[in-house]
């Protein structure tokens, strides 16, 4: 055992790019799009704002927005799986145009009245994410309008015509193109596409689909042929050349399940304070930390409904969550400088008996680092409530851990390892701020003022809590509630529970 006291820099420099090709790859999962959908999405919709003679800062921002358009569909996931059942599925429906995709919403009010809510939840946190990563004032106001439309009929504000800013148009013509053509073939693509025009985007620009469109797609699958970095650097824009932290794609990644607030904050603290305890290179303990913070990537790709099963789950739904880590593993093939850490993070349900998941290896085909972040994984989830359980105190888990260590699912010096770290006095705090975190000093004050009841009521809401909950839990008045929570939105600049909660997830408060 090599013991070391050098801790990974949690703020370690990342390309702004990486940390968005990650983004965009979760985004495209809770879609059910194909993986590239956003980076193909991205190429075309960079077509379209030349084409249309946009100047570089608004195709700088066509670009950057495409990509990150989907980043604020985990944070809504759970209002979705409400309306529409299986928040996935619902998505592609919707996205395919399918004749009978708003049905289910038409005992909630229709459309705008079941959808209007949630737009707003997407566009507040993907234009949050947006400022988090640094990107410039068109990217943010793309995304935060991304789903308004010409004719005053698109979400949550209504507006109309060029109070919409134009980035917004051209990407959703790019992303029309690339689905419908996909599904449909190029001719009633160009079809449907025109149907939209004057409605979802100007006639004008609808037109250079029909001009161009066979062609830009003709270009876009001899693209698919090049090394994925001739692909990189025609997206690349000069604001991603910046440097980022991981967390905040942890933070994305978590906001798909209320009950999971934090989970991969602290399942990497935990993984790389094991693993320093065991390997002296930091590089490695870097690699830990930053596959804690990814390995639940492929979350995505499953249905809310599946999560929140109280019960035991039917076969044909285990098989969807045995992708999970399959889903990881594929990502690290989209995410440049994360590549390694996302390709650890697929081992994180492995075992030493073989009888985990995806790959179903076993004993020296699961590397030490991977045995140090599945045992993590397992020790931070039976310490937090799940909705078919509550959390297990130190001491049951502690045994829990130890007899699946006995049986060979675990490695034992491991799991001894990582119980010394988390039951002892140097068990893991939270990680120091990175540069995620210091591009919100203006939050990170407002977070200064908020009180300790309101923090307290902001960690509840954070985890689903509804404001009669909290009122039982903090034994205070639905009302008192209601004026705390409206107290966090003033202090952090934020209209929703999902964008608190990513502010505050990135200001260390949960």
């Amino acid at each position: 055992m090599n013991a070391s006291s050098t801790a990974p820099d949690p703020g370690a420099a990342l390309r702004v790019f990486d940390a968005v090709k990650a983004l965009a790859f979760i985004g495209d999962l809770s879609m059910g799009q194909p993986t590239d959908h956003s980076l193909r999405t991205a190429w075309l919709a960079a077509q379209f704002a030349r084409a249309a003679g946009a100047d570089d800062a608004t195709r700088c921002a066509v670009i950057e927005a495409s990509l990150l358009r989907w980043s604020g569909c985990t944070a809504n996931a759970s209002g979705f799986a409400d309306v529409l059942g299986d928040d996935v599925g619902g998505r592609v429906a919707m996205l395919e145009n399918r004749p009978d995709w708003a049905q289910p919403l038409a005992a909630q009010g229709g459309v705008s009245a079941a959808l209007t809510p949630l737009a707003q939840i997407h566009c507040e946190v993907s234009g949050e994410v947006a400022r988090m990563l640094g990107l410039a004032d068109g990217t943010q106001a793309a995304l935060r309008h991304i789903f308004e439309a010409w004719d005053g009929g698109g979400l949550p504000d209504k507006l109309a015509g060029e109070a919409v800013p134009v980035a917004v148009y051209l990407i959703a013509l790019a992303g029309d193109l690339e689905i419908f053509a996909r599904v449909y073939g190029v001719e009633q693509a160009l079809q449907l596409i025109a149907q939209r025009a004057n409605a979802r985007y100007p006639a004008a620009l609808a037109a250079l689909a029909d001009a161009h469109g066979q062609r830009w797609l003709d270009e876009l699958a001899a693209l698919d042929a090049l090394d994925p970095t001739q692909v990189d650097d025609a997206l690349a824009t000069p604001h991603m050349s910046d440097t980022t932290s991981a967390e905040l794609i942890a933070d994305v990644i978590d906001l798909k399940l209320p009950w999971m607030t934090g989970y991969s904050r602290a399942v990497a603290q935990t993984a790389a304070h094991c693993c320093a305890q065991l390997i002296a290179d930091p590089l490695v303990q870097q690699r830990v930390y930053r596959a804690g913070l990814l390995h639940g990537i492929g979350r995505a790709a499953v249905p809310n409904a599946l999560w929140d099963t109280p019960g035991r789950l039917p076969a044909s739904a285990w098989e969807r969550v045995r992708l999970v880590p399959y889903w990881t593993a594929r990502a690290g093939r989209q995410t440049g400088a994360l590549a390694d850490a996302a390709e650890l993070a697929s081992y994180a349900y492995e075992r030493g008996d073989g009888s985990g998941y995806f790959r179903g290896v076993a004993r020296d085909a699961v590397p030490l680092e991977a045995r140090v972040l599945a045992a993590s994984v397992a020790w931070v989830a039976l310490r937090a409530a799940r909705p078919w359980r509550a959390a297990f105190g130190v001491e049951e888990a502690s045994q829990l851990l130890r007899d699946e260590a006995a049986s060979g699912r675990y490695d034992p010096e491991v799991v001894e390892t990582l119980l010394a770290c988390v039951c002892g006095p140097d068990a893991p705090r939270v990680a120091a701020p990175g540069v995620t975190q210091r591009r919100l000093a203006s939050s990170a004050s407002a977070a200064a003022r908020l009180s300790a009841r309101e923090t307290d009521v902001l960690r509840s809401i954070s985890r689903g809590a509804s404001n009669k909950e909290v009122a039982r839990e903090l034994d205070l008045s639905p009302s008192t509630v209601r004026t705390h929570v409206e107290s966090v939105f003033r202090k952090l600049e934020c209209s929703t529970r999902a964008a608190a909660t990513l502010k505050a997830s990135a200001l260390g408060l949960l």
